[in-house]
């Protein structure tokens, strides 16, 4: 099965997104922060990142870098309200940039 980490500080958003990845047969683990992510994916691997970048503690942009450092292979997911960070360098690193509408 596919596990997917998603990391999303909104708690209403996180449970939308983790019930309805569930249904289409997704393993899913769930972060609130940058730093929550990066001990996650020391925990348990996952196949796929679906990160938020504005978030308390650790911002996504951050633990993207991070964990890329360590985990080259693992693909990731910016899904954020924030157009213009597409824009920032370290956004070009994730596989695919996502605005929430």
């Amino acid at each position: 099965m596919t596990t997917i980490l998603l990391v999303e500080d909104d708690k209403n958003q996180c449970l939308l997104y983790e019930q309805e990845l569930r249904l289409e047969g997704y393993e899913i683990i769930t972060a609130i922060d940058g730093k929550d992510a990066i001990k996650k994916v020391q925990e348990q691997r996952p196949d796929l990142i679906i990160m938020d970048i504005c978030m308390p503690e650790m911002g996504g942009l951050e633990a993207m870098g991070m964990i890329l450092s360590k985990h080259k292979g693992i693909p990731i997911i910016i899904n954020t309200a924030y157009g213009n960070y597409k824009d920032n360098f370290m956004s070009w690193i994730a596989d695919a940039y996502i605005v929430k509408t």
